[in-house]
């Protein structure tokens, strides 16, 4: 599990959005502590401890032409990708442990009445975050740095369900993912409050593997609808299950990152980390 706390993890944000904004100019390790207020050699041993490579590795993954890259690499569709087979790499991740179940009419209409929903607060790679789950699987994992508005904002999404503060075990399985300890992952199983074109979006999602990239349009043609880039673009931002549903691998046509829900540095910052990971 990664050993950074808080703090720390705002040091590296806050050096990746130095990065991000000083890419062109190649920083210098000087100058990249100097803006978080490290020592150089404090600050690339945190780095290099969070990512896996040294801050000068990650700018390689930062750049636009890397993203495009990525984008060029057709050798296989997002559905085939995701039937294939055996634990080789961590491309496979998604493809073999996460299950979409969408809820019944009745779930979706009445705001989840019914539905004993047990959250937690946990940390990750990329900050603080809420998880819950619904005895049928995960149903909500955000970003939050303020647990009573993170709070808040799951109720919103299930207002008539009923809520337990506790760590339960879909919740705890579903957070090995962030600890590279695999083999300790049985299926995760989501159960999602979602539209039918929203599920389809989201199942498509989880089918890109971990350090590759796609965009709105390859979606779109993946779900044999190239001109519902928008409606897909919409779909990826109502996500409800960061990371999980890996909506951060999807970047613009041009190599840029572009926006994202729970931040554009944080966008970044998992995709140089798992870019990062594939490549070690």
């Amino acid at each position: 599990m990664e050993t950074l706390n808080k703090i720390d993890y705002d040091r590296i944000a806050s050096a990746i959005g130095y990065l991000k904004s000083n890419f062109k100019a190649q920083p210098s390790l000087e100058d990249i502590a100097e803006n978080v207020h490290l020592s150089p050699f404090h600050f690339q041993r945190m780095f290099k401890e969070w990512a896996g490579v040294t801050p000068k590795k990650f700018l390689q993954y930062l750049s636009v032409e890397y993203a495009k890259g990525i984008l060029k690499d057709k050798q296989a569709t997002l559905f085939d990708a995701a039937y294939e087979t055996g634990l080789s790499g961590t491309s496979r991740l998604h493809d073999l442990f996460i299950n979409i179940e969408g809820m019944t009419p009745g779930e979706y209409k009445n705001g989840g009445e019914q539905l004993q929903i047990n959250y937690s607060f946990a940390e990750s790679p990329f900050g603080s975050l809420i998880v819950a789950a619904t005895p049928k699987g995960i149903c909500y994992m955000a970003f939050a740095e303020d647990e009573a508005l993170a709070f808040e904002a799951l109720q919103k999404s299930f207002p008539n369900a009923h809520y337990r503060q506790m760590l339960d075990m879909i919740q705890q399985n579903a957070l090995y993912i962030f600890t590279q300890d695999w083999q300790r992952l049985s299926e995760i199983k989501l159960h999602l409050k979602g539209t039918p074109f929203q599920l389809k979006v989201w199942e498509t999602l989880v089918k890109i593997p971990m350090g590759k990239l796609t965009t709105y349009g390859s979606i779109a043609t993946e779900m044999d609808n190239a001109k519902a880039s928008r409606a897909v673009g919409s779909a990826v931002g109502d996500n409800p299950v960061a990371f999980l549903i890996p909506c951060h691998r999807v970047i613009r046509s041009t190599g840029e990152f572009g926006e994202y829900h729970w931040g554009s540095t944080r966008k970044t910052a998992m995709i140089g980390w798992e870019a990062a990971k594939i490549s070690s």
